[in-house]
């Protein structure tokens, strides 16, 4: 239960966070939605090296421990894409693309240089950030492709749904077209990461695939299943 407390937590500090400085300092919102964008990246990166037991209470999964941020990133682009439009969306996923490109070459950097003597924990600090070629491709790869895919879906459904969505006189909260538009973009682009990724990362080599591709199947669509209130409630204060 412990992990869902802060699930909830922080998911519930970047969009209350994100929608104040939206509305209140507009000029700021892009630059700080794309900094949470980053952020999550950058946590994905480290915790996908650990592999975690996603107990569902009828069947456990197995799947990296980023599974229960990859929802985060999923919807920080549709918050982006909601208030700034597809082609910001794009290049704010250009600019986090870029940062992880970063990221990776500083690691390196600081893996190729020679540890202290003193320094014991250098075999546990290699095993944790020295990220294979194979799987950074995968990552890159699987990045570039979801990520605009999220952001082309939630677009053409926006507008293909805009009239009806305004015609809605229940609320945004119960607004069917809302919910479509992110539900759908996050079912999309996370159902397509696990395929991608997992194929590329682990096919051929020591880890069983199948179970670790369903594990993210099913963990990272539950996991975004669950966090669209938070993107509804982010479209609600907006409007409010």
């Amino acid at each position: 239960m412990l992990v869902w407390l802060y699930w909830v937590v922080s998911l519930t500090i970047a969009t209350l966070c994100s929608i104040y400085v939206v509305k209140k300092h507009p000029a700021y919102g892009f630059a700080i939605l794309t900094a949470f964008y980053v952020v999550y990246l950058l946590a994905s990166q480290i915790l996908a090296t650990r592999i975690i037991e996603f107990d569902l209470g009828f069947y456990t999964f197995f799947s990296p421990a980023a599974v229960f941020v990859y929802p985060f990133i999923a919807q920080v682009v549709d918050m982006i894409n909601e208030v700034y439009g597809e082609r910001m969306t794009h290049l704010s996923i250009l600019i986090a693309f870029v940062t992880q490109v970063l990221f990776v070459l500083l690691v390196g950097m600081a893996s190729s240089l020679s540890p202290a003597p003193f320094f014991e924990l250098d075999e546990a600090w290699m095993s944790l950030f020295g990220l294979s070629i194979r799987i950074t491709v995968a990552s890159w790869i699987t990045f570039l492709i979801c990520s605009n895919l999220d952001a082309w879906v939630f677009a053409a459904l926006k507008r293909r749904f805009a009239e009806k969505e305004n015609k809605f006189r229940h609320g945004v909260m119960l607004n069917p077209y809302v919910w479509l538009r992110s539900g759908a973009s996050d079912l999309v682009s996370l159902t397509l990461d696990s395929l991608i990724f997992v194929v590329i990362a682990f096919y051929g080599g020591p880890l069983p695939l199948l179970p670790l591709l369903i594990g993210q199947l099913v963990s990272k669509n539950v996991i975004g299943f669950l966090d669209n209130p938070w993107f509804v409630l982010y479209k609600k204060m907006l409007n409010d």
